[in-house]
Order: structure tokens, then C-alpha cells, then sequence
């Protein structure tokens, strides 16, 4: 069983390649190399199990000939944009998928929450948010989410940073949202295996939590539907109808699919890594980029049960409450990006380069020292989507009108379930 520490000596003796080749069954990564599509385990249940492509069988309902908006991508996004569409009484909107609902980012996402950030719009959005997924979705549908609420908590190594979280707590109190400023004693009782010989305090937030991506998503996709909504799975959209009025203004006229096409005023794009390539079909420029983002499953923890999620960001680094044991991943400065997207990926995964992943084993062995002697149970590592300015792109694109951007959310698109609020309002007033 390899363990984080074994598997950072490895990479720094061994750049470029796998920890783990011949330690038994602890398989973490194959030698195809960092940019080798690898299939999930349960791929054959999914895509496989009656031995046809699922995409091959056509729309899993037919294709209305008009809506009033479609949605194009069946992930986080689209299936909350969808659902907030439904509960503004929107008549008329579709959901197209081009393989199953999750298929691309969203399955493999950690689903962490937390409710304090520094712009006091997405504070209002985000405890919202939480409102949504722990509560009224399952009053909606009487399904569970998968929503878990073990409390977060931001790790200040130095002055600065404990400012800036006294400054989030402050903004924190105007919205309900209840946090508090602990000190390095008080870090220790909340969170007795780490490390707080180097911490100035930490924000600990009681009610932030996870919650499980495909439970959300089809809850959502459940209380869309109740609500007159559809939702299409195996249809592939391969372009966007276009024309141009009287006054010279280009406007959306339809959506092309692999099994017929929907006349549509309106259509948003929620396909995530692929947006890009959906923007091109209508000749809008969607300026996000796909990369790699990985994080490592550990072996069972004995005394981290019930334990907060940990958001450390000076060494960029997170760790989320795994039932038993934590999920350890972070952000680059060197990350992988993946440059030719494919439109075939669907429940897949990359393998993970252990000489980038380096510095998130270092920052999380310093933090829970526990970690650099726990074995390593998988590993993820799967695309995401960025923007140049980290910032979500939504509203209507100024090329054509009744486009809509709802993409780019920077890996967080997951927990901010109700930032699509923000532009559906506008696709609904537009119609």
C-alpha cells in the first residue's frame, strides 16, 4: 500500500512517473502517461453494460420540434439552470445531453461548500445555496442530495491572512451566515490531529459541508421535470441555428442534434469544458481554458471522523471528510491543460502526474501529520474549466442575442448552485 509520504519521495527521485508501479494492488496510475484518458471502474455498468454505446440508441425521449430555451450540458450547471428556469415558471425549456447527466466534470467534483467568500454577492448566493441543497430540493422531491454538513474550516498561517478571514466573518454576520475565529488552541480541540505549531487562528464555519454530485444533480433534474421541464440524455448537439434580423443583430434561431433539431429563441450553454466548442458553433468566443484537477483518496484515519473540511490557502491545498478517511487535492501553479478536448470523453479520467501533485502531498503531510504515514485507497484526477479573471462566465453573449453564457465556473460550480439564478431571471425576462 503506498503511502503520501512514499509517494512524494518517489516523484521527487522520479519525475513523470508513477508512485506506485509495482506495489501490489494500490494501482494509481497507469504508465500511458499525465494526458491518458482512464476509465472510471464503473464505466461498463454506465456506458457498457448492454453492450451497445448508449449514445448509438438515440435521445433517451424524443425531441420537441420548439422550446422556449434549451440548455445545453447535462451537468451541475445545466441541471441547476434548468431547474431555476422551471421554478420561475418558464413553460418550454429543454435540457440536452450529449451522454448522461454528470458525464463530463460533475461526477468526479469533491462537492465542497463553503459559504464565505469575499464577494458579499456570492455570500447572499452561496447561503442560499445551501438553503437549496439541504433543504427545500428534498421537501421538493422527497430525494436525498447527499448534503453533509461537518462545518469548514480556513487555515490562517500568517497575519495577513487572519485579517482577511476576520474581514470574511464580518461580511459573514450581515447574511446569517455564522462563523467564528478560532485561536491555535481552539483549532486543536475542534481538530485534534493537526498541526497548529505555525497558525496565527483559523475561520471555522459550522454549517459548510459537501454534498454528492449525482444525488444533487438528478434531484434537481427530478424537480425540473415535475415542474413541466424536459430533460434529454444522448443527444449531441452539433450546431446552432443562426440568423440575422432587419436591423443587422444576429439572434439564435435553433439547435442542430444528431437526431433532429428544436427551433429555440434562446439557448444557454452550461457544457463546461466544452463550451468552447459549443460557442463556436454559434460564432461566440467563450474565453475559458480546460485543465487537469486531481486529488488523492487515503486510507481509513482513525479519529477524523465527524471532522471539518480543511481549506488551506497558502499551501493551496484542501481536505475534504471522506466517511473515514480525507480527500487531499489543491490547485497548481503549474498545472496540466488539456489541449485537445475531446467530444468523446464521457465518465472518464486522467492519469494523475505525481510531479505536479507534489506540493499538495507537502502542504497536506504539514497540516495532518497523520497523512504522511496513511495509505492511499485512489486517485482523481479529471478536466475542469477556468476563466483568465477566475470568474464565472454568465449572461448573454454581445455577439449574438439569446446566447447564453453559464460556464466557467472554476471548479466551483458544483456548490454554487444558485449563481445561475443570476442569468436565468434575465433569460427569463428576455423571452
Amino acid at each position: 500500500m503506498a503511502s503520501l509520504s512514499r509517494a512524494l519521495r518517489v516523484a521527487a527521485a522520479h519525475p513523470r512517473q508513477s508512485p506506485t508501479r509495482g506495489m501490489g494492488p494500490c494501482n494509481l496510475s497507469s504508465a500511458a502517461g499525465p494526458t491518458a484518458e482512464k476509465s472510471v471502474p464503473y464505466q461498463r455498468t454506465l456506458k457498457e453494460g448492454q453492450g451497445t454505446s448508449v449514445v448509438a440508441q438515440g435521445p433517451s425521449r424524443p425531441l420537441p420540434s420548439t422550446a422556449n430555451v434549451v440548455v445545453i450540458g447535462g451537468g451541475s450547471l445545466g441541471c441547476q439552470t434548468l431547474y431555476h428556469l422551471a421554478k420561475l415558471g418558464m413553460s418550454g425549456a429543454v435540457l440536452l445531453e450529449r451522454e448522461r447527466l454528470t458525464s463530463g466534470t460533475t461526477w468526479h467534483t469533491a462537492g465542497l461548500l463553503w459559504q464565505l467568500r469575499p464577494s458579499d454577492v456570492e455570500v447572499e448566493l452561496l447561503a442560499h445555496t445551501r438553503r437549496v441543497v439541504s433543504r427545500e430540493l428534498e421537501e421538493e422531491t422527497g430525494l436525498h442530495t447527499g448534503w453533509i454538513q461537518n462545518g469548514g474550516l480556513f487555515i490562517a498561517s500568517n497575519r495577513q491572512r487572519l485579517d482577511e478571514y476576520k474581514r470574511l466573518m464580518s461580511l459573514g454576520k450581515a447574511y446569517g451566515v455564522e462563523s467564528h475565529v478560532l485561536s491555535p488552541a481552539e483549532t486543536k480541540t475542534l481538530y485534534p490531529l493537526m498541526n497548529v505549531d505555525d497558525l496565527y487562528g483559523t475561520l471555522y464555519v459550522p454549517h459548510d459541508g459537501t454534498m454528492d454530485p449525482a444525488g444533487t444533480c438528478t434531484t434537481l433534474a427530478r424537480a425540473a421535470s415535475a415542474r413541466g421541464a424536459q430533460v434529454i440524455e444522448n443527444c449531441p448537439v452539433t450546431g446552432i441555428r443562426v440568423w440575422t434580423d432587419d436591423f443587422g443583430v444576429r439572434r439564435v434561431a435553433g439547435v442542430e442534434t444528431q437526431h433532429g433539431s428544436i427551433q429555440t429563441p434562446c439557448v444557454v450553454n452550461c457544457a463546461g469544458v466544452w463550451a468552447s466548442a459549443v460557442g463556436r458553433m454559434a460564432g461566440v468566443k467563450v474565453p475559458l481554458v480546460a485543465m487537469h484537477h486531481a486529488y488523492v483518496v487515503t486510507e481509513r484515519i482513525e479519529g477524523i471522523q465527524n471532522m471539518p473540511n480543511v481549506r488551506d490557502h497558502d499551501a493551496s491545498v484542501y481536505l475534504r471528510l471522506q466517511g473515514d478517511a480525507l480527500s487531499v487535492g489543491g490547485y497548481e501553479a503549474n498545472p496540466i491543460f488539456w489541449e485537445e478536448v475531446s467530444d468523446k470523453f464521457a465518465f472518464g479520467l486522467f492519469d494523475l502526474d505525481w510531479e505536479v501533485f507534489t506540493q499538495h502531498i507537502e502542504g497536506a503531510i504539514n497540516r495532518v501529520p497523520v497523512l504522511e504515514k496513511t495509505g492511499i485507497k485512489s486517485t482523481v484526477c479529471g478536466p475542469e474549466s477556468f476563466t483568465p479573471d477566475h470568474k464565472p462566465l454568465m449572461g448573454e453573449a454581445p455577439e449574438l442575442r439569446g446566447f447564453f453564457l453559464g460556464c466557467g465556473f472554476n471548479s466551483a460550480g458544483k456548490v454554487q448552485t444558485v449563481l445561475p439564478l443570476l442569468f436565468t431571471v434575465n433569460v427569463y425576462l428576455y423571452l
